[in-house]
């Protein structure tokens, strides 16, 4: 009886954090950042974290920690070309880690663009194009 109480407790905690999730968008943006926050989510929070920190759930034993999408002054220094190729050509592509996969098999060019757009609203650090 114990331990359903506990399970059920444990329920509980995980499903108010899952309901408090909010992604890196205020809810008013544009349908562009709302589609690619909801794309992030789905391809890319496993590793660089729902809060956009670099801390997801598989980097647990990386060698290379993912970078962290909210640190401005970090982000800032990255042009939209080259992130742009980093999430069509993966991290190698950049001189990044090699563990960054290439998403153009999985994303449109319209998709990666509006991603690069999104990164650069994450991070405010600049205007998005």
């Amino acid at each position: 009886m114990i331990r359903f109480g506990i399970a059920a407790l444990g329920l509980v905690a995980l499903t108010g954090a899952i309901a408090t999730h909010q992604p890196a968008t205020a809810g008013s943006e544009s349908p562009k950042i709302a589609a690619s926050a909801h794309l992030y989510d789905i391809y890319c929070a496993q590793c660089h974290g729902v809060q956009r920190n670099g801390k997801g759930v598989n980097t647990v034993g990386l060698s290379v920690q993912p970078r962290d999408h909210s640190d401005t002054a970090g982000m800032s220094s990255l042009p939209r070309d080259q992130m742009i190729k980093a999430i069509s050509e993966g991290g190698g592509s950049v001189n990044k880690s090699a563990l960054m996969p290439a998403w153009s098999a999985v994303l449109s060019k319209e998709q990666i663009e509006d991603m690069a757009d999104y990164l650069i609203y994450v991070c405010k650090c600049g205007t998005a194009q």
